[in-house]
């Protein structure tokens, strides 16, 4: 996965569906190999990097996905640097400029973040917070 500012990707603005949101990183580049996929590990890999964009205070992900992939160009590697735009949505991006053939999908980060990592860190703070301090007996004497 490849992801950056929207002023750190110039050629994001060839698309018909730019600019990209000022309070977003821009996925650039995503590939599973075709073996692994199936099972799960793009949507970890997008869980990932939300958890690591929201500690550094990121509100939203956005990418310009393919409609129809399959028919664009391979780059230089043979991989096709525009994520399907089906799998952005499978896992819970929401286009937010449609195009027939380029959309425009957002991730909100609070939204990526399972209940159970809120939790953890509800409880965290919580913890954090509690002092735990221990008296010895008064008939004990050293």
């Amino acid at each position: 996965m490849l992801y950056a500012p929207p002023n750190a990707v110039p050629r994001a603005n060839a698309f018909p569906t730019s600019p990209p949101s000022a309070d977003a990183v821009l996925l650039t580049g995503f590939y599973v190999q075709p073996e692994f996929r199936g099972g799960g590990l793009g949507r970890m890999l997008v869980q990932s990097v939300a958890k690591d964009l929201t500690r550094r205070g990121v509100r939203a992900i956005e990418a310009f996905g393919d409609a129809i992939p399959g028919e664009s160009e391979p780059d230089a590697a043979g991989h096709h640097c525009v994520v399907p735009a089906d799998f952005l949505s499978s896992v819970g991006f929401k286009t937010v400029r449609p195009h027939p053939k380029w959309p425009r999908l957002r991730l909100e980060l609070r939204s990526a973040i399972s209940w159970k990592e809120d939790v953890e860190a509800a409880l965290e703070r919580l913890l954090g917070q509690v002092t735990i301090t221990t008296a010895e007996p008064s008939h004990v004497r050293a």
